[in-house]
């Protein structure tokens, strides 16, 4: 399992509590230390899409008045390229799925089995 994220943000820190609580163990991935590249980026809207994975409601895309620019999918992709901080975080990957977000009731259902 592997955690992308960034370690300040609320959400990815409830993540780490719940794998801690659970005795999970994941590998995890700072955007700002290792930027994510295109093709994982494309990767991820496959098992997931693009408007999840973009933060909306973000500081960041508030930040870079991204909401004016009417982006169309290419211009998401090209901003989440050049600025991993507009992703909705945590992004897991864990298996053959990607979860998007910190939902405690949806990790007990994925996670504790």
């Amino acid at each position: 399992m592997k955690i992308y994220g960034i370690k300040t943000c609320g959400s990815v820190r409830k993540a780490f509590a719940f794998m801690k609580d659970n005795g999970i163990s994941y590998e995890f991935i700072d955007f700002r230390a290792t930027p994510v590249d295109e093709s994982k980026i494309k990767e991820w809207i496959d098992k997931s899409s693009l408007d999840v994975l973009l933060n909306t409601k973000g500081t960041k895309y508030k930040t870079l008045n991204l909401k004016e620019l009417n982006l169309d999918d290419n211009g998401k992709l090209e901003w989440l390229v050049k600025e991993n901080m507009l992703f909705k975080r945590p992004v897991i990957e864990f298996e053959d799925k990607l979860i998007v977000g910190f939902d405690e009731n949806q990790y007990m259902q994925i996670f504790i089995k």
